[in-house]
């Protein structure tokens, strides 16, 4: 019997810390969204956006390197910006800090690292990596999202992922 009451004290604990930390992620997301709002650039550039994969057969182990200098990596939150771009959103070159930018599209906002620059399609601003589409489009059936709203972030080291 003693052995059952401690087991449902220690189960008890255990929801109630799951529970503290819930909210607590609620409550900071809520500060980091308006802290987003303050940080992003009134400069933002509107257009389409698709994936990118740059993965080939015989391609580098542990995938290429982006313009930054880092391994393409389709788990992380990245983006390739359009190389007419580089500027507006902080050169985007090899070797240096990567950027950061607000992207809103479908009623929902990422915070994503630019750190690749690309030749894009005709009417396209940014590709996304594999899970910042999956964000935006979770079966990557549509291909290509219209109206994305990209807006360089100031500062560096913002936590990337979905904001709000």
């Amino acid at each position: 019997m003693m052995t059952f009451r401690s087991s449902a004290a220690l189960c008890g604990a255990l929801v109630a810390l799951a529970v503290s930390v819930t909210v607590a992620r609620c409550e900071t997301r809520g500060v980091h969204s308006n802290a987003v709002a303050d940080a992003a650039s009134r400069d933002a550039v509107v257009g389409a956006a698709s994936m990118y994969n740059p993965f080939k057969p015989g391609k580098e182990e542990g995938g290429p390197r982006t313009a930054s200098g880092e391994r393409y990596d389709p788990s992380a939150w990245t983006a390739a910006i359009k190389t007419s771009l580089r500027k507006k959103f902080g050169g985007v070159q090899f070797g240096a800090r990567p950027k950061y930018a607000l992207v809103e599209a479908a009623g929902k906002k990422v915070i994503v690292k630019i750190n690749d620059v690309g030749p894009l399609r005709p009417g396209r601003i940014i590709d996304f990596n594999e899970r910042t589409m999956r964000h935006f489009d979770p079966s990557l059936a549509r291909g290509v999202i219209k109206d994305v709203r990209v807006s360089p972030l100031s500062g560096g080291d913002w936590p990337l992922g979905p904001v709000g």
